[in-house]
């Protein structure tokens, strides 16, 4: 097994590696891309001559991209994160199925990221990936906390809701898959409100703001699929804490019979969601704000300034 294991990570790293290398000469060739191609996801890569740094043009992304997200109709965030509960169920759903073949957590959680494959292929979104692009939009005046909140709370409780429906049709279609439902199910509830789990919920929050800055420093959708099949198996092999995720793993384990109730999910819910929070905007966003706080306060500038129907 041990080998079985080494080599279909082996395998797996080979894969990323060569795509990277592939998406890069690709880039070189079209004469397009050169610079950012040697600085990809650094947010202090110096700025080509005569244009701007890999960190300009990413926080263009992310404040253009956040101001989008904050001014949707509430149709379309309903939707949205409908469909973001039951794409990353899809990555739930091939967990349960290498965890019930292998009962391998490394393989499993490497299977699990085809559910982020599709998140980012699908464009749909998770509650935790909202806490970089509106938070920089907010940040730099193009919306007010009102909508953002609005965003996060739509967006968590049509996850769960999504979610919920999937578990639901994953144990109900494959019911061989409950007693690993069960199980996996299991470790989440016993974690418990403490500092341990607490921690591993901050961890989550990092590792999925983390990837989402990531994807922002590039246009290529073949590099960004990159941290979307890395960090995604970190996410579920490593057994992070995650508040959508590992509601999905819970809601599994009620459908299949498990011990615990929905008092039980919520606690973990709340626990697991503030140190998301904690790991996400305080680790991550913030301090990535503050390396950029000049275009942060030229972006409030221009935004305080009346426009031409007010003058």
């Amino acid at each position: 097994m041990a080998g079985t294991v080494s080599d279909a990570l082996g395998a797996a790293v080979h894969d990323v590696v060569g795509l990277v290398e592939e998406e890069r000469v690709r880039s070189l060739r079209a004469g397009a891309g050169q610079h950012r191609g040697q600085h990809l996801f650094l947010d202090s890569a110096p700025a080509p001559a005569g244009g701007e740094s890999p960190a300009e043009g990413a926080f263009e992304r992310l404040v253009e991209e956040g101001d989008e997200r904050l001014s949707r109709a509430w149709l379309p965030l309903i939707a949205t994160g409908l469909l973001g509960g039951v794409d990353v169920g899809t990555g739930v759903l091939a967990y349960f199925v290498v965890q019930h073949y292998t009962h391998n957590t490394l393989l499993a959680g490497l299977a699990f990221s085809v559910g982020f494959v599709a998140l980012l292929l699908a464009r749909s979104e998770l509650f935790t990936e909202n806490f970089l692009v509106p938070v920089v939009a907010v940040a730099a005046g193009h919306r007010g906390m009102w909508s953002l909140l609005r965003l996060w709370a739509l967006t968590l409780g049509m996850n769960l809701v999504g979610g919920w429906v999937i578990t639901w049709l994953i144990v109900t279609g494959r019911p061989d898959l409950k007693e690993t439902a069960v199980e996996v199910s299991a470790h989440y509830f016993e974690l418990g409100f403490t500092l341990h789990s607490f921690v591993l919920a901050v961890l989550a929050g990092t590792v999925i703001t983390l990837m989402t800055r990531m994807q922002h420093a590039t246009d290529n959708l073949g590099v960004q699929l990159v941290p979307a099949i890395v960090f995604g198996a970190l996410l579920a092999g490593g057994q992070l804490f995650h508040s959508v995720l590992d509601s999905l793993f819970m809601f599994a384990g009620l459908h299949s019979g498990s011990s615990f109730g929905y008092l039980d999910w919520l606690g973990a819910l709340g626990w697991s969601a503030l140190g998301n929070l904690v790991g996400g905007v305080g680790l991550v966003t913030t301090i990535r704000v503050v390396r950029t706080q000049h275009r942060v306060r030229e972006e409030r500038a221009d935004q305080a300034k009346p426009g031409p129907e007010t003058l």
